[in-house]
């Protein structure tokens, strides 16, 4: 029996989408314009230089993809590997709906938002989180970058024991705070009185963002937890679970679908650790089961702060590592990278980019695919669904027959 793994390259776009101007990001081109960074020589660094080099997603299709929806050309390559793209359904750019909708649950409903004011968050909301959890007060309180007011804030977050709210332009209210001074487990506490009084907000997701570290040297955790709403419908994870399937979710996949039909949570920190944690799996999965897998780096740790170079490094290594996938694939197994928004490195601000996705893949079994453009990501979670035979999902339409 045939085996999946569905791999999400997090905000990895392949250029604007049709609807990218309502959204601000007509333009927006995550791929495009880190391959011409890197050909013009502004993306080196001490991890990298010169052209982009990714001669396995290459092969795969990935250029041909990205040419497909661009119109800009690229070198021609023998190709060996199911290729194509997808628009978003979804009215948000965010992470939840993304993958929902990879998952064949598009979110054809809006959530709330915070908005562009400080503060951004309701004094009914900050006021009852201060008295529950005794908190002293609270910093930030406005639409930030996560490194950014981490750094501003801070030194005085240890000294006074107020944790830091901020928001992006997505549905979230992320809570950041010490692991020592402050507690990992006082914080994951907070989060989770959060999470009951935003539901009211429509908020997607409450995000605990640990720290450690002193002033000038603050990092960011491996410990980040995401509370989030359960998607409004069955996903292919709760069908494959119903139908007695394995599901080994990797990263922060079991998060991201409130830990409904996520199975077997695996965590791991850092986009090689994760790669580690996948390659794992698939010693262990069994027959008919699927491997579902967050590369989270390329989103927090480049996307957002705008780290052309760095992302550039991200995807080199990840492409460097693919041919011990490959290797490890049965004759019957599926592989599907993607990816759930964009995230354009060069674009103004530090949000999520409106552009459609790669959707790249390979089987043993399978001869060179080009799917084309797809109307929508639950395109892939309905050939999952086929291809590991298991009821049709809701939404979606099956490009491997």
């Amino acid at each position: 029996m045939s085996r999946a793994l569905l791999l999400v390259l997090d905000s990895f776009g392949l250029g604007a989408a049709k609807d990218a101007a309502d959204f601000g990001d007509q333009g927006a081109d995550t791929f495009g314009h880190i391959l011409s960074a890197c050909a013009e020589g502004k993306a080196d660094n001490d991890n990298r230089n010169g052209p982009l080099h990714l001669p396995n997603l290459k092969n795969l299709g990935l250029f041909a993809a990205h040419q497909a929806n661009t119109g800009i050309s690229h070198e021609e390559t023998v190709l060996a590997g199911i290729y194509g793209y997808a628009q978003e359904k979804s009215r948000g750019k965010d992470t939840p709906s993304g993958h929902w909708e990879m998952a064949g649950v598009p979110v054809m409903f809006d959530w709330g938002y915070f908005p562009h004011t400080t503060p951004c968050f309701p004094a009914s909301l900050t006021d009852t989180l201060i008295s529950k959890c005794n908190l002293p007060g609270i910093l930030g309180n406005c639409h930030a970058s996560g490194t950014e007011i981490i750094a501003k804030f801070g030194t005085e977050h240890i000294e006074t024991g107020k944790p830091i709210f901020y928001t992006s332009a997505d549905s979230v209210l992320q809570i950041a705070a010490h692991e020592e001074s402050f507690g990992l487990a006082r914080l994951y506490k907070l989060c989770a009185e959060a999470r009951l009084l935003v539901d009211e907000l429509e908020i997607g997701r409450v995000i605990a963002r640990p720290f450690l570290g002193a002033e000038g040297s603050f990092e960011r955790t491996g410990n980040r937890k995401d509370l989030a709403v359960p998607p409004p419908e069955p996903t292919l994870l709760d069908q494959l679970t119903a139908e007695n399937r394995q599901v080994l979710s990797i990263g922060k996949i079991g998060d991201i679908f409130a830990h409904q039909g996520t199975g077997t949570i695996i965590k791991a920190n850092g986009n090689m650790a994760l790669f580690d944690a996948t390659l794992e799996a698939m010693d262990n999965a069994l027959d008919g089961s699927l491997i579902f897998t967050n590369f989270v780096d390329f989103d927090q740790s480049y996307g957002h702060r705008r780290d052309v170079a760095g992302y550039a490094h991200a995807l080199e290594q990840f492409d460097k590592r693919l041919p011990e996938l490959l290797h490890k694939m049965k004759k019957d197994d599926l592989l599907l990278m993607t990816a759930d928004h964009g995230c354009d490195p060069t674009w103004e601000g530090s949000d999520h980019t409106r552009e459609v996705v790669p959707v790249i893949g390979y089987s043993p079994s399978i001869g060179t695919t080009s799917i084309g453009e797809r109307e929508s990501f639950a395109d892939i979670g309905q050939t999952i669904a086929h291809f590991l035979k298991i009821k049709p999902l809701n939404h979606g339409t099956a490009f491997l027959e």
